[in-house]
C-alpha cells in the first residue's frame, strides 16, 4: 500500500487510466477483427471500409499513448499488405 499522499494520488490516477486504456485496446482489436473477418470472407469493399476505420482507431490509440506509434505504424503496413492481397493483380 502507499505510504505517501502523492503514492496513493498515483494510485488513483494509474487505476483510472488503466480502465481508460483497456476500452482503447479492446476497441482497437474489436475493429482489427472486423477487418480480419473480411479480409478472410473476400469482400474486398468491406475490407477497404474496415481498412479505414480500423487504420482510424489504430492512430488515435497512438495518439493517446495507449500504443507507441512505431506499433500503429507496423500494424497499419501489415493490414495494407493483408487488403492488397484481395485486390486483382494486373
Amino acid at each position: 500500500m502507499p505510504t505517501s499522499k502523492s503514492a496513493e494520488k498515483r494510485m488513483r490516477q494509474n487505476e483510472i487510466r488503466n480502465v481508460r486504456n483497456r476500452g482503447v485496446r479492446s476497441r482497437l482489436r474489436t475493429f482489427v477483427n472486423r477487418f480480419e473477418q473480411a479480409v478472410a470472407a473476400g469482400n474486398l469493399e468491406n475490407a477497404e471500409a474496415h481498412f479505414r476505420a480500423a487504420e482510424s482507431e489504430l492512430d488515435t490509440a497512438a495518439k493517446k499513448g495507449v500504443i507507441p506509434r512505431a506499433r500503429a505504424s507496423r500494424k497499419t503496413g501489415r493490414l495494407a499488405e493483408r487488403l492488397d492481397t484481395l485486390r486483382p493483380k494486373a
